[in-house]
Parts: C-alpha cells; sequence; structure tokens
C-alpha cells in the first residue's frame, strides 16, 4: 500500500511534466482517477447546465464511481506512465 501511495505521488507530479498535452478525454480521465483516488465517489450534485466544465469533470469522476481507492491510483499511474 505504501509503495502503491509513493507510485500514486510520483505520477501526480510527472503529470505536471508530460512531454505533451493531453488530449481533453485524457485529461478528464486524469482529473477522474486523481479524485476518485484521493476523495472517493463523487458527493457533490452535478452542476447545472450552464457549467459546461464542471459538468464534464463531475460526469468524468461519477463515471469512476465504486473504485476502490488502490484501484484508481494504480490506474492513474498506469494512465501517466503510458503519457510519458
Amino acid at each position: 500500500m505504501a509503495d502503491l501511495k509513493a507510485q500514486f505521488e510520483q505520477a501526480v507530479k510527472d503529470s505536471k511534466n508530460l512531454p505533451d498535452k493531453p488530449d481533453n478525454m485524457t485529461l478528464l480521465q486524469i482529473y477522474a482517477l486523481y479524485k476518485q483516488a484521493s476523495s472517493g465517489d463523487v458527493a457533490d450534485k452535478r452542476p447545472g447546465f450552464s457549467d459546461m466544465i464542471g459538468r464534464a469533470k463531475w460526469d468524468a469522476w461519477n463515471a469512476a464511481k465504486g473504485k476502490s481507492t488502490d484501484e484508481a491510483m494504480q490506474e492513474y499511474v498506469d494512465l501517466i506512465e503510458s503519457l510519458k
């Protein structure tokens, strides 16, 4: 567990220095996995129609609902590694 947490924290740092900026769908996936790993299932209400960005982020995070912290951390690490 401690090893996975260390890998996750390193991947968070690495995500800020990727060689190429990921496309929007990949950025949403990164966001969703990060939020799921660090905060668990989304608890807030879905943002209103006028908040398109907030709504897209909420939808992405909500799609990760039910993933365990470890599962989300591992998927996040794997995704960042694939983008290096």
